[in-house]
């Protein structure tokens, strides 16, 4: 189990993120209680557990695996990512059937046996492959970076292979994307604390356990990666990067107060650095204003949108999925709220016929985007009819109390 010790992200946080509870029962030891083994370094909370876990939990065995993996932390990163993967290839099987991998042209890893995944936004026989390549090529292209020393650009572009397709260059999602997480902590997670590539890591996996919708398992990771990003003396951009991150899973753990005033201080913050063409401060406030649509500020949502989206459609493309998530989250504002006039219904409607119809044609009709903007459309357009019905009733109503009125 992840988690930090102490109070949530501030200067008096512990900020390395390390195993911290009893192997046997779970306790928690913070930094220095207990009792740890003397070779591989497993915690426990005292001699009884550590006898325990030895005589009965099978530890005796383990122990010497741990030790040559590099330690607890190296052991249960590499346990976990053999985990993730049997999970994604087995939710990717029915889509990978008959298929083969892109990399290795194998239908089965020749070393793992694992099967093969696609997560992207390929379509047909494009963009599928075995985790285990995608890592490999993953690390070897920004092994082969470090070596040259290459400029951060051609750095930052070898480091995005850990969560986007090189074919389609859409982020990966779902179990695919947690499965890749765990693949690049597990390759840089024995580096210094320090060490760029450790600390960009730590945030690929609080992403990944996100997208899989395994958020208390993100929330504490994400916490702890902005407290040592603070710790460290990051730059402001990359602090805004990680806290938006955190506000994000925050919402999704259900922590909405907390999401809404780190979103609007990233919000803010992206604003003042980079000015509102930017489009790092356009996903900042589309991240915000989503969060303010799930604490229902349906007003403030709404002007901040309307203020931006314009904007947004004249620095990107139409097709951009910057501006496609913000007109997406325009519509929700407008269906969502219940004070919504027909005309917001209506506009609602024609917004997310459009933007669905862009959303299958850049991401694909299986992507979870897509399949969202779908079920939203679906909603709108329930929410009109319903609407319209009503008016319907009201407006004969209205004209038959009035023809009463005229008769008496």
């Amino acid at each position: 189990v992840f988690c930090i010790v102490g109070l949530p992200p501030s200067e008096l946080t512990i900020y390395k993120m390390i195993l911290t509870q009893c192997a046997v029962c779970a306790t928690d030891l913070g930094l220095t209680l207990g009792k740890k083994c003397g070779r591989c370094s497993t915690r426990y909370c005292g001699a009884e557990c550590q006898k325990q876990h030895w005589e009965q939990r099978g530890h005796d065995k383990l122990c010497k695996l741990i030790k040559k993996a590099g330690g607890a932390e190296q052991y249960h990163a590499d346990t976990k990512y053999t985990e993730t993967v049997a999970v994604a290839a087995a939710a990717c099987a029915e889509d990978t059937k008959g298929q083969t991998c892109y990399i290795c042209t194998q239908a089965l890893h020749w070393k793992t046996k694992e099967g093969l995944i696609r997560g992207c936004a390929c379509r047909g026989t494009s963009g599928v492959a075995h985790v285990s390549c995608l890592a490999e090529q993953a690390k070897i292209l920004v092994a082969e970076g470090e070596e040259n020393n290459l400029g951060l650009s051609a750095l930052n572009d070898r480091w995005a292979r850990w969560d986007t397709c090189s074919l389609c260059k859409q982020m990966y999602y779902g179990v695919v994307y947690c499965a890749l997480g765990w693949a690049c902590w597990k390759t840089y997670v024995g580096r210094p604390e320090t060490d760029r590539y450790r600390r960009t890591a730590m945030g690929v996996l609080g992403n990944g356990l996100e997208f899989a919708e395994r958020n208390d398992e993100a929330l504490p990771i994400k916490e702890a990666e902005l407290s040592m990003e603070r710790r460290l003396g990051a730059s402001e951009d990359s602090i805004l990067v990680v806290q938006g991150n955190l506000a994000n899973t925050y919402a999704k753990a259900g922590r909405s107060e907390d999401a809404v005033c780190t979103s609007r201080d990233v919000y803010l913050g992206h604003l003042k650095l980079y000015g509102e063409e930017n489009e790092k401060t356009l996903r900042a406030t589309n991240n915000y204003a989503s969060i303010l649509v799930d604490l229902r500020h349906f007003k403030e949502a709404q002007s901040l949108m309307r203020k931006t989206i314009p904007v947004a459609r004249r620095v990107l493309e139409e097709s951009n999925e910057t501006t496609l998530r913000m007109r997406w989250t325009y519509a929700e504002v407008l269906y969502t709220d219940d004070g919504a006039t027909l005309d917001d219904l209506r506009e609602a409607v024609a917004t997310l016929e459009d933007v669905e119809r862009t959303a299958r044609r850049v991401f694909g009709g299986a992507h979870p985007a897509t399949l969202q903007i779908e079920k939203g459309f679906r909603d709108a357009r329930g929410a009109l009819r319903a609407r319209e019905a009503s008016s319907g009733v009201a407006t004969r109503t209205r004209a038959a109390r009035a023809r009463r009125s005229e008769e008496e």
